[in-house]
């Protein structure tokens, strides 16, 4: 796609900008700008514009806002230590949202009009990449079914934008490792349905648990699987990961309804050149239980892009609790984390052609 670029003529002030970046928060303020283009059954993807960043005007029967039809992302740009911008892994963000596109019926999107599209929102916004450890600007880029009618069969046109807000850590204050609650009676998603995709509909059937999670004094929640209800599977927004006591890292592996986590992908990547061993494998939730208790496991840790990697502490249910280790940040928690901050944020050499420079 050719991006036609229509630059906004109301900025905001660079001293109301610098207000922000100076204590960014998540997802609360956004650039001047976003990237939109449209798709339909006849034209294909046409109308590719980079434009001032505004509401859109939607049809109340458009289908999304019916039947749900609609796929999203996120990834981030980091400001390098020339004070250059580079994103990390953008093309793998690109090819996950073409499978979440498939499993919604949506249209796919060339992969390399997908990083053009980010890219192109990144260098014309490069004033709003905050500087600061744990800042970065966070992208959202997203599509939806905007065909009118109230029919149950996938829709004729879609719409494809990007949007992007400065952000600061995801968990507010300083690192410190996160309460999680043991789900009992939801799941988060089933076999054959849309787990792996990531789409907003996962995440609403999420919303009502981590309700309980909260009202029950955790940070958020961990759901089982939907058949046996004894098999970890992920949070309501991230990947999990327990350390064992021989330094063998333990995720549970990717079944059809756990999200393919980039910031997963990495972290597996980086702990193998580590030393580590890593196993992708099905974890019953017994195992972290019992071994938080008998010293198995050591650490635990939660990953994602928004959240990068956050150090868990306790795991509580109705009547119960495990603490891994001494509940606080451990050593390879740690070690993952900084590798992972400094491959994004340039201060490591990218072996893995991982970072890709904007400016």
């Amino acid at each position: 796609m050719e991006f036609e670029v229509q630059p906004t003529e109301t900025p905001v002030e660079a001293q109301a900008r610098a207000e922000v970046l100076a204590a960014p928060a998540f997802g609360r303020v956004f650039t001047d700008h976003m990237v939109s283009a449209r798709w339909t059954r006849e034209q294909g993807w046409h109308d590719a514009r980079l434009v001032p960043y505004a509401p859109l005007q939607v049809d109340p029967a458009s289908v999304v806002l019916h039947y749900g039809q609609e796929v999203f992302e996120g990834l981030k740009a980091y400001r390098q230590p020339d004070g250059g911008v580079a994103m990390f892994r953008p093309d793998r963000n690109a090819r996950r949202l073409n499978l979440s596109c498939r499993r919604l019926a949506l249209p796919e999107l060339p992969e390399e009009d997908f990083v053009a599209a980010c890219e192109l929102l990144v260098r014309t916004d490069a004033a709003w990449v905050p500087d600061g450890e744990g800042a970065s600007l966070y992208l959202r880029p997203f599509m939806f079914a905007d065909e009118v009618g109230l029919g149950v069969r996938p829709s004729e046109s879609a719409r494809f934008l990007v949007i992007a807000s400065p952000a600061g850590n995801y968990f507010s204050g300083p690192l410190r490792p996160v309460s999680l609650w043991l789900s009992q009676e939801y799941a988060r998603a089933a076999p054959g349905g849309t787990g792996a995709a990531k789409t907003g509909g996962n995440y609403a059937a999420s919303l009502v648990a981590q309700q309980e999670a909260i009202e029950n004094g955790c940070d958020q929640v961990v759901f089982l699987d939907a058949v046996e209800r004894r098999w970890v599977e992920e949070l309501g927004g991230m990947n999990l990961f327990l350390v064992l006591d021989d330094g063998t890292l333990v995720t549970p592996s990717l079944t059809g309804s756990i999200l393919e986590g980039i910031t997963r992908d990495s972290v597996i990547t980086l702990a193998r050149e580590l030393g580590h061993a890593v196993e992708e494998r099905k974890v019953d939730v017994d195992e972290w239980r019992k071994g938080a208790t008998d010293g198995r496991v050591v650490e635990v840790f939660a990953c994602g892009t928004a959240a990068v990697i956050t150090p868990v502490g306790a795991l509580r249910w109705p009547g119960g609790e495990a603490v891994a280790g001494d509940g606080q940040p451990g050593p390879v928690t740690t070690r993952l984390r900084n590798a992972l901050l400094d491959l994004q944020y340039g201060r490591s050499a990218d072996t893995h052609g991982w970072v890709r420079r904007v400016l």
